[in-house]
C-alpha cells in the first residue's frame, strides 16, 4: 500500500499536480480535489433514448425549463435537425406535489395517445425493475398512478395491451391488468407468495438465463402468457451484511447448488375477461429444465417455447396450442 502511495506521488509530482488536494483558481492546475469533488469533469446525461415509431426521430430527457429539478421529453428530427419540447415536465407534477416526478423510463401506448412512465425504483437483484407507474393522457394531460392502494415501488413491467386500452403489470408476484379509461384494476392470478412466483423470476433464472419480464400479451389483447415458478424446498445460502449497520446481517437468498432442487418453472395462458388459466403441458421434470424464451407466435392461438435441460446443452423449441396446452417439438 505504501508503495503505491509513493508511486502516485511521484506521478502527480512529474505532472506538476502535487500537492494533491490543494485549492486553486489556475485553471491549469489539476488535482485530486478538482477531479473528484466538483461537477467539471461528469459526463452530461444523455437518455433514456426512445426512436419514436412514427419514424419523426428519437425522444430523450433534458433539463426542463418550466418546472425546476424536472426533465422534459425532448423530440429531436435528425434529418432536419429540429428539436422540440415533446412532453413537459409541469404535467408531471402530481397533485399535492410540487416537483415532477422522477423519470427513471417511459414509453408510449401503441395508439401514441398515453405516456407510461417508471419511476421511484428499487433494485431487484442486479437491476431496478420495481417502483411506481404513472400515466399522462397526451391529450387531456390528466396524470394517474397505476395500482391504486398498491405499496410504493412494488410493480414491475408495465405493458400496454396492443389495442392501448389495458395495461399489464406485476406486484408482489401477483399479475394484474389495469384499465386505462376506468383505472379499475383485476387480479389475473391468486396464489403469489414467496414460494410461488408470477410474472417474474428467481435469481437462477436472472443469472442464468437474463429473464425478468414474464408477462406477455396476446396480438389481440384478449391473453396474457406468463412464467410461474415454484421456488418451494430450494436451498438459501446465507451472505453476511457487515456494511450497513455496526452488526452485521445474514441475507438469506434461494439458491440451488449443484445436485440440489432447482425451482420448478411452467408457463400458462389467462384469459383477461374470464380469469381462466390454461397450462402448457411441457414434457419433462419442470426441476431438471428451464424454459428459457417464450412468446406468442405471430398469432393469438398458439405460444412459442424454448426449454432448455439443466445442463443447457438441448434446446427444445415447441409450439404450443393456449387453448388446450397441448404442445409439440418442432425443432431440437
Amino acid at each position: 500500500m505504501m508503495k503505491k502511495m509513493i508511486f502516485l506521488m511521484t506521478v502527480f509530482s512529474v505532472l506538476n499536480l502535487s500537492p494533491l488536494y490543494s485549492q486553486t483558481d489556475d485553471p491549469t492546475f489539476l488535482n485530486l480535489n478538482r477531479i473528484f469533488s466538483s461537477d467539471e469533469f461528469s459526463q452530461e446525461r444523455f437518455g433514456p433514448a426512445r426512436w419514436l415509431e412514427d419514424g419523426s426521430g428519437y425522444a430523450t430527457l433534458e433539463p426542463s425549463e418550466q418546472a425546476a429539478g424536472g426533465y422534459d421529453i425532448i423530440r429531436y428530427n435528425p434529418r432536419a435537425g429540429s428539436r422540440e419540447v415533446l412532453v413537459s415536465a409541469q404535467y408531471l407534477v402530481p397533485d399535492g406535489n410540487k416537483e415532477p416526478i422522477e423519470i427513471a423510463g417511459y414509453s408510449w401506448s401503441p395508439d401514441g395517445n398515453i405516456l407510461l412512465i417508471f419511476t421511484n425504483t428499487k433494485r431487484v437483484w442486479r437491476r431496478n425493475t420495481r417502483g411506481d407507474y404513472w400515466t399522462l393522457d397526451l391529450e387531456t394531460k390528466k396524470l394517474t398512478q397505476l395500482g391504486g392502494k398498491a405499496e410504493p415501488s412494488t410493480l414491475m413491467f408495465a405493458t400496454f395491451s396492443p389495442d392501448s386500452k389495458r395495461i399489464g403489470y406485476v406486484s408482489l408476484n401477483i399479475i394484474y391488468v389495469e384499465d386505462i379509461n376506468s383505472n379499475r384494476i383485476k387480479a389475473l392470478t391468486d396464489d403469489g407468495s414467496d414460494t410461488t412466483i408470477n410474472g417474474t423470476f428467481d435469481w437462477v433464472y436472472e443469472e442464468e438465463l437474463g429473464l425478468r419480464n414474464g408477462i406477455r400479451w396476446s396480438p389481440d389483447s384478449r391473453k396474457i402468457a406468463f412464467w410461474q415458478l415454484d421456488v418451494e424446498d430450494v436451498g438459501e445460502f446465507y451472505m453476511i451484511n457487515n456494511t450497513d449497520s455496526i452488526y452485521s446481517k445474514i441475507i438469506p437468498v434461494q439458491y440451488p447448488k449443484v445436485g440440489t432442487t432447482n425451482s420448478a418453472g411452467k408457463v400458462g395462458v389467462v384469459g383477461i375477461e374470464d380469469g381462466d388459466i390454461t397450462w402448457m403441458n411441457v414434457p419433462g421434470d419442470p426441476r431438471n429444465n428451464y424454459i428459457a424464451r417464450m412468446d406468442w407466435a405471430a398469432n393469438s392461438d398458439e405460444i412459442l417455447i424454448q426449454q432448455l435441460n439443466r445442463l443447457q446443452n438441448t434446446n427444445r423449441v415447441m409450439m404450443c396450442d393456449v387453448s388446450t396446452g397441448s404442445t409439440r417439438t418442432i425443432f431440437v
